[in-house]
């Protein structure tokens, strides 16, 4: 007979998943560094490679916090996402859409991100984690003023200069 699974087994599976999301997507933001065409979009995937790393630096300490070892749990939703950015660094490379595709890869990781924290939190709150909260906020609003800076730069520069060459 299976043993009955918990909320907090629930939480601890899902947040092994964004832990190990964190630490893939930590290996993919300098690659999209290196493959953005403009400053701007080179300078944000680093910052976001810096932010990313304290994010998992937080993850760690709401491991700690449960008594349990930092241990990812492979994401596939996450190892999609970042396929679909890898095909479209390939497809676009050298040309004006490139920017454009590397934002909309971004954005679909950041939403990931939300949601999955969101989820976090709400569920650190029934189970009575008031430790874990803030470092969960924390990681949520970080990822949400990403998910704006990466419109403004889409709206501003990637999406006007890849219509342009239409």
């Amino acid at each position: 007979m299976a043993t009955e699974k918990t909320l907090n087994d629930l939480f601890l599976d899902t947040l092994k998943d964004i832990y190990f999301a964190e630490k893939q997507i930590l290996k993919a933001l300098p690659k999209m560094a290196r493959a953005a065409q403009s400053e701007d979009g080179k300078a944000g995937f680093l910052q976001h490679r810096d932010e990313t790393q304290g994010q998992i630096d937080r993850l760690e300490q709401v491991f700690e916090l449960l008594g349990k070892p930092a241990r990812g749990k492979t994401c596939e939703a996450i190892q999609g996402i970042i396929a679909e950015g890898e095909e479209i660094m390939e497809d676009y490379k050298g040309t004006v859409a490139l920017d454009a595709g590397l934002i909309s890869s971004a954005q679909a990781v950041e939403h990931y991100e939300i949601a999955r924290y969101g989820t976090l939190i709400a569920w650190a709150k029934q189970l009575g984690l008031k430790e874990a909260i803030p470092l969960l906020q924390a990681s949520l609003a970080e990822e949400e003023a990403t998910d704006k800076k990466l419109t403004q730069l889409a709206e501003g520069l990637a999406n006007a200069k890849g219509a342009r060459a239409a």
